[in-house]
């Protein structure tokens, strides 16, 4: 994550802690504790089908999987999905969670947030609802593959703010509704929400056969812009909204050399703030487990197991270098080819997302194609 509002206006939030922490520190994680979801979203990573899926984890090993990421020091738990409040358990394990000293976080699409469900949510002390919406109306219906799916979710986003309950808005970034944003955060406005986080298209699950909905390198730098020029309007006008951008780490880097150019001490803050932030953490400081239990070095990485926490503790798995590709995430630079192998900003990007450089090239180590540094910026021309 890119946290927008701290590079350019300085401005702190909870969870800079993670992302700006020294040291050596266990894994935030990612649980798509079911597979079941109510919506058909065309980008959805992890493929979810409006059915039920056999075996996920039960009430019992969920608890004991748990148990060992409290131990193990997981700092946060992100309940995902497929839509994670199809799960009849989902509060009694947010309960669990945080009475063993685990932040929960609970990710989902929002329409199934009644008044009841949010007064519920903020009673089991969920850190924050990540609720997803792309686009504005009939467009984010599209992309949610259901009719109505928006003003549903608008509606859970009301009911969470009445009830005093922290709200992330997310929304994925395509060349069918970017034109949106600026929409989206006068709805951010309107409807005081805490946070808002665009994410980059990554090419996996149904996202991979959307890689043609990417921007270009010229749409996604013109994108940024605006994403930073309404991060410093809400600032100047007194709107405390976090904005962050997700999974390219390229952003980073395209914003400090933006202002680099017009304010070189703030540069350099912004520099040191990368630098300690580290670029791409998957396998490192974000992992991911999937609703049979089985252990990925990201959410993104469904297809590639490393282990199955019914058999394995998830920090024995995660801690097990023998396998090739959590070796390699782990301690990657030396791995990495073409640009990102001689970029200059390596120690900021860490070479992003392996898992696109997979889905276009083959290669995991080849260089991340939605990298729209040109390469006069990152040093290849010298």
């Amino acid at each position: 994550m890119i946290s927008v509002s701290r590079l350019l206006c300085g401005a702190a939030a909870f969870g800079d802690t993670l992302r700006y922490g020294q040291g050596n520190q266990s894994p935030v994680v990612v649980w798509n504790c079911t597979k079941s979801c109510n919506l058909h979203c065309v980008h959805c990573y992890a493929d979810s089908q409006d059915k039920k899926y056999p075996a996920e984890l039960t009430t019992l090993e969920a608890k004991s999987f748990i148990q060992d990421l409290a131990d193990f020091g997981v700092p946060a738990l992100l309940f995902s999905g497929g839509e994670p409040l199809l799960r009849e358990d989902i509060f009694e394990l947010g309960v669990f969670a945080k009475k063993h000293g685990i932040r929960p976080v609970l990710s989902t699409n929002g329409t199934l947030i009644s008044a009841k469900v949010a007064q519920r949510i903020k009673e089991v002390g969920f850190g924050e609802v990540g609720i997803s919406l792309d686009g504005i109306g009939d467009r984010n219906d599209r992309f949610r593959g259901q009719r109505g799916a928006y003003a549903a979710a608008a509606e859970g986003i009301r009911h969470c703010v009445a009830h005093d309950q922290k709200v992330s808005l997310r929304f994925t970034i395509t060349r069918y509704n970017y034109e949106d944003i600026p929409a989206i955060f006068s709805l951010v406005e309107q409807e005081n929400i805490n946070r808002v986080c665009f994410y980059h298209l990554v090419y996996a699950g149904r996202g991979s056969k959307i890689k043609y909905a990417d921007l270009t390198p010229q749409e996604t730098r013109a994108v940024v812009d605006l994403i930073g020029n309404k991060t410093v309007d809400l600032h100047r006008r007194g709107r405390s909204v976090e904005v962050l951008t997700v999974d390219n780490h390229a952003d980073g880097v395209y914003l400090y050399l933006e202002v680099d150019r017009e304010q070189p001490q703030r540069g350099q803050e912004i520099l040191a703030l990368l630098r300690r932030n580290g670029g791409n953490s998957s396998g490192v400081r974000i992992g991911a487990v999937d609703n049979l239990g089985d252990v990925h070095p990201d959410q993104f990485w469904g297809y590639y197991s490393l282990g199955n926490v019914r058999e394995r503790k998830f920090s024995d798995i995660w801690l097990d270098t023998s396998d090739a590709l959590m070796r390699g995430l782990k301690d990657r630079r030396a791995l990495l080819k073409g640009r990102c192998a001689r970029c200059r900003y390596l120690d900021l990007c860490n070479g992003n997302l392996r898992v696109r450089a997979e889905a276009v090239y083959g290669d995991v180590w080849a260089s991340d194609p939605a990298c729209y540094l040109s390469d006069e910026e990152i040093g290849l021309m010298e």
